[in-house]
């Protein structure tokens, strides 16, 4: 037709192509991309959403609207126009993993462990299923409208929807009903593996089976034919299993197999769509159903097809003009340098068989040919250089031999110490410090050598171990191995200065008993003429205490009688047993 109306519909068809052409990607930070794939370019970026990883991205009906979940443990609504959040609401209490929007786009399916099914006016859980063991990959409806007619449909009550979870080998088939007493699944297809990709027909007439393509982990696609009509108490097992695998031609006798990546419905629903092979660069093959067979194994030869153009590379190489008096050198023993060898023609071929009448050369001839001077190579009883004190700290690490590493870390030169850790590669720090703090806590001597290590380590290294995520539980035990040999600095500090003192006391007596006694009797006394004086003044002190010198002697008195009686009560029990006392001090004492 011609006239506005043709006008109208070209910016109608352009309006909708512009809104189907855009991809939605979400980030592992929280943001999801909107790339459009007709100019190939970043259209828009939505940012404030999550504070996490996105798990999955649903568009709504209305071109306008998508849903994202995440391991924020929210669901987000977005404006794609706006590029900013509609509304955000917490979908579980773990992270969200999966979502889906009903046929008529009035309710979401969300899932973690658990499914909910979500009203989008009003953001509140319609329905509450049991859900899976592990978190929850694929949700999927089966049907657009309930097979019963003759109950007004609400949009969502009396239809199945499918869910596959991680590390799980049933997919689960959950039947909406208009009351909430049915919380579990009325079905189950069993598969070999993980699910990994869903596909179906959605069944229009009641009698019409779904068609259910399901591509597991292990490379396998099932296909199930099924009515979804109610209660089934066993796991329904596929239909038709398909499997492709090599042809093994070409001297290698054993195919191998080639797994199957995704797989999906034509239009027609007699015929499948099978993406196959490496995932950088898939192989997608159109293939004709046939459910009679049980087991199908497509034979494709993948190498034919992915064959990576590499000659055309090499030829590109070109090698460079170099003076037959230049010398390069090699790596290896220090000193070591050959000639360059100019590619020879395939015609010319040197014979390493040595004529009837020849010789054969000596080392040390060989070692002149190849210029390497016999006085500056290493002995073995030498000690290595630096760089290759570097590869033997790298083998030791990498086979785990003590010998190596005894013969590497026991070194005390700080130079060599600090040379060898520049120029050890990367990938051998954390492995190094995994060493060195397990030749701390089993040897506290090593401790002295271990911690010049650490310190070098530590400085040249710094800037890579901050960008490490993981470092501080994998450097933890080092941390409290440190942690705890400070907190016992103080009182080992303490213990040193009370045995330093202990020590030395000890020393200093064991000096003194070494010196020779010396004589301290006196050679000759003086006596003075003052001690009449003090004689007289020691008589007045006594007149004045003669009070109390009575007293006391009343006291020893009364002892001495005691003393007197108990002495011949002895001296009587003696006598009878027929001893006598003899002693001159006994004597002394009764006088």
């Amino acid at each position: 037709q011609d006239g506005p109306q043709r006008k109208k519909r070209k910016s109608e068809v352009a309006e909708e192509d512009r809104q189907l052409d855009v991809l939605a990607i979400g980030t592992a930070v929280g943001s999801i991309l909107l790339y459009s794939t007709v100019k190939g370019e970043l259209q828009s970026k939505l940012d404030g959403g999550h504070d996490n990883r996105v798990n999955c991205v649903r568009w709504h009906q209305d071109n306008c609207c998508l849903y994202s979940c995440s391991e924020d443990k929210h669901i987000v609504e977005w404006n794609t126009q706006t590029c900013k959040v509609k509304c955000k609401w917490k979908g579980d209490n773990s992270s969200v993993t999966s979502l889906c929007i009903s046929p008529d786009g009035k309710m979401l399916l969300s899932a973690g462990r658990t499914i909910k099914l979500w009203d989008l006016e009003t953001k509140e859980v319609y329905r509450h299923f049991t859900g899976h063991a592990t978190s929850v990959s694929s949700l999927m409806f089966t049907a657009v409208k309930p097979m019963n007619e003759s109950k007004p449909f609400d949009g969502t009550t009396g239809l199945y929807f499918l869910s596959g979870a991680i590390h799980d080998r049933l997919l689960s088939v959950w039947y909406i009903r208009s009351d909430r007493k049915e919380k579990n699944a009325v079905m189950s297809f069993t598969v070999t593996d993980e699910p990994t990709f869903i596909d179906l027909t959605v069944s229009e007439v009641k009698e019409e089976p779904v068609k259910l393509a399901v591509v597991c982990r292990d490379g396998q696609l099932h296909l199930f034919e099924h009515i979804l009509n109610g209660y089934c108490k066993k796991p329904l097992t596929s239909n038709c299993t398909i499997q492709i695998a090599t042809p093994g031609n070409d001297g290698d006798s054993t195919p191998k197999p080639v797994p199957i990546l995704a797989a999906a419905f034509c239009t027609d629903k007699q015929s499948l769509l099978l993406v196959y092979g490496n995932a950088l660069q898939p192989i997608i093959e159109k293939v004709a159903l046939n459910t009679t067979e049980s087991h199908i194994c497509l034979i494709r030869d993948v190498k034919k097809v992915l064959s990576l153009k590499t000659d055309v590379a090499l030829t590109k190489v070109k090698m460079p003009v170099v003076n037959s008096d230049t010398k390069v050198l090699v790596p290896g023993i220090p000193g070591h340098s050959t000639t360059v060898k100019t590619p020879s023609s395939g015609k010319e071929k040197k014979k390493n068989k040595r004529k009837p009448g020849e010789t054969e050369e000596s080392i040390e001839e060989r070692l002149g040919a190849l210029d390497i001077d016999v006085s500056k190579v290493k002995t073995p009883g030498g000690l290595p250089q630096t760089d290759s004190f570097a590869v033997l700290l790298v083998q030791g690490l990498e086979s785990n031999d003590a010998e190596i590493l005894n013969r590497v870390l026991n070194t005390r030169k700080e130079n060599v110490i600090k040379n060898t850790v520049a120029r050890m590669p990367i990938h051998a720090v954390i492995p190094l410090l995994h060493e060195l703090t397990k030749r701390l806590q089993g040897n506290p001597y090593s401790a002295s050598l271990m911690v010049r290590w650490l310190k070098s380590v530590f400085t040249l290294h710094a800037s890579y171990l901050s960008t490490l995520p993981d470092l501080i539980p994998q450097l933890g035990m080092l941390y409290q191995f440190m942690e705890s040999r400070v907190k016992t600095l103080q009182k080992l500090s303490r213990l040193h200065g009370r045995l330093f003192i202990l020590v030395t006391q000890v020393a200093a007596s064991a000096t003194v008993q070494d010196v020779t006694e010396v004589n301290q009797t006196a050679k000759l006394v003086y006596e003075d003429e003052s001690s009449e004086e003090e004689g007289s003044d020691d008589m007045m002190a006594d007149k004045d205490s003669d009070e109390n010198w009575d007293e006391d002697e009343e006291k020893e008195e009364q002892s001495d009688e005691q003393d007197m009686t108990d002495e011949q009560d002895v001296t009587v029990e003696k006598e009878v047993n027929g001893d006598s006392d003899l002693e001159p001090e006994n004597e002394s004492e009764e006088e």
